[in-house]
């Protein structure tokens, strides 16, 4: 299934996006939009794919797509989620103003944001009421805030990247084939998933799929899946008192041992160990959570 192309509607006084949505509106599948995109999550937590990345967002992240990205965020469980996206196209300020001295940072940032950015530190601290205030401001305050808060990422570097660029540079064969792929594990990776059934969705046999897979994306089909799996499993020791050992199945993986054993390579914490981990973090910042003490696998 190839992306969602997306195009959310301007008002007749606005050349970019900048608007609130929330759940159920916030669900959006695996999509890409030739705009610009930096969103703010305000509610909820969940997980994130953006190009070949799998990771998890909270509230109070903020990440900047490049132009074409595919990604999507998907909520944990039931809850509420929401987000101030903005939207733009690098000519919204004219067909010039990145073409001049004084915007190279600039057009550096949006060349790096193809590989999708996570915005860290005191950035994210300064960025976020910058952003909300997008959706309120008007005219000529509505274009400086966005210059304002391009100026600020580009001026900080305190980003990490998420994707690699590869996945951006296939052809539009290529690209069809890693998309439906891709959207096959995000909607199946709770159940069985197997080479050969991931092969056929991609219309190859086994090996030819692996080596296309890996060459595609630089990782194995497998390394993403177990990814996928892991991440699903950080949200249900975040949010849910599940023992460990549902988590386990209810990620998609048979035994104990072979959970134990990914999520140890990926998160370089013990299933139990990153529960508590987390745990201390919220008390840390004056939150409150519930632990149920698992038994760890032998």
């Amino acid at each position: 299934m190839k992306p969602l192309v997306q195009k959310l509607p301007l008002t007749a006084d606005t050349s970019f996006i900048a608007q609130t949505f929330r759940t159920p509106h916030f669900e959006v599948g695996w999509h890409q939009h030739i705009e610009y995109e930096l969103i703010l999550f305000t509610e909820g937590s969940g997980m994130s794919f953006v190009g070949n990345q799998v990771g998890e967002f909270d509230t109070g992240d903020i990440y900047f797509l490049g132009s074409n990205l595919p990604h999507t965020f998907q909520k944990s469980g039931d809850q509420i989620t929401s987000a101030v996206v903005v939207q733009f196209r690098d000519d919204c300020w004219g067909s010039d103003l990145l073409r001049i001295p004084e915007s190279r940072h600039m057009k550096q940032l949006l060349d790096t944001s193809q590989y999708g950015l996570k915005i860290q530190g005191d950035c994210r601290q300064r960025l976020a009421p910058m952003i909300k205030e997008l959706e309120w401001a008007h005219d000529g305050r509505r274009l400086l805030l966005l210059l304002q808060c391009l100026d600020l990422m580009a001026e900080t570097k305190e980003y990490v990247t998420v994707s690699t660029k590869e996945i951006t540079q296939l052809n539009s064969k290529d690209k069809d084939c890693i998309d439906r792929v891709f959207q096959f594990t995000i909607d199946s990776f709770r159940d069985p998933v197997t080479l050969p059934q991931v092969a056929a969705i991609a219309c190859m046999s086994v090996p030819a799929f692996c080596n296309y897979f890996k060459r595609s994306t630089k990782k194995t089909y497998i390394d993403f899946l177990n990814e996928v799996r892991i991440g699903y499993a950080c949200q249900l020791l975040q949010e849910t008192n599940n023992t460990v050992l549902d988590i386990c199945y209810e990620s998609g993986y048979n035994t104990m041992t072979n959970f134990h054993k990914q999520f140890l390579k990926i998160k370089q914490f013990t299933p139990l160990q990153y529960r508590k981990h987390f745990a201390a973090e919220v008390i840390k910042r004056g939150g409150n959570i519930g632990i149920v003490e698992d038994v760890p696998a032998s």
